[in-house]
């Protein structure tokens, strides 16, 4: 039987993306899968896709370091469940994804009957994340509320000015006026209560620190 059931797989390691699509297949019946293995791609397939149930994400892959692609998709799709997969199983790590809206955390390491319990639970409703960490343990970041905050064209100009661009090549690549570029770094500027780029791609890097 069909469960209507719609999941994305986004990771770039074929064998985990495996055991992943297993885990799945294994946990629901008649699951329409698809999988991507870097964030533009992903962000294609969902731009295509309107119904999406559930999206396995990895924190670091092609257009993603530590937790800029998870923020950047709680900005474009608040409404989607997003279930963080990663090889660190570190507490501060489970509780910024926590943090920044996933509904469950799976550490790459959890053997395959793990992986469906995990999944089931989510599918079910409920948020899933590894044994004694509870999510209303996890503090405040103020900062990482700041960037979720940020719209995704701005958290896309935020980006390339850790890149070290300038406005007037973020304008040009972007397909915009440079004044509509002053206008970006202005509100970002406001919504990171910083004062300079610099504060702001630090804030950038805080976000993406770490090995996942």
């Amino acid at each position: 039987m069909d469960s209507g059931y719609r999941i994305i797989i986004a990771d770039d390691h074929p064998l985990f993306r495996n055991a992943l699509q297993q885990a799945v297949q294994l946990a629901v019946q008649g699951v329409h899968l698809q999988e991507v293995d870097s964030i533009d791609s992903l962000l294609q397939l969902l731009s295509e896709t309107d119904d999406t149930d559930l999206l396995l994400l990895d924190l670091k892959m092609p257009g993603a370091s530590g937790f800029s692609g998870l923020t950047r998709l709680r900005a474009l799709y608040p409404s989607l469940p997003v279930v963080v997969v990663s090889a660190s199983e570190e507490t501060n790590v489970v509780q910024q994804a926590m943090r920044l809206g996933a509904v469950g955390f799976i550490p790459k390491s959890s053997p395959m009957p793990v992986l469906v319990n995990a999944l089931n639970t989510v599918l079910e409703g409920d948020g899933w994340f590894p044994e004694g960490i509870n999510p209303d343990d996890a503090p405040e970041d103020d900062m990482a509320s700041r960037l979720a905050s940020l719209t995704p064209q701005q958290f896309k100009v935020l980006t390339m000015l850790s890149e070290g661009k300038l406005n007037k090549q973020i304008a040009y690549e972007l397909d915009v006026s440079e004044a509509t570029i002053k206008a970006h770094v202005t509100a970002i500027f406001r919504k990171l209560d910083v004062k300079n780029r610099t504060q702001a791609v630090i804030a950038l890097s805080q976000l993406e620190g770490g090995e996942f």
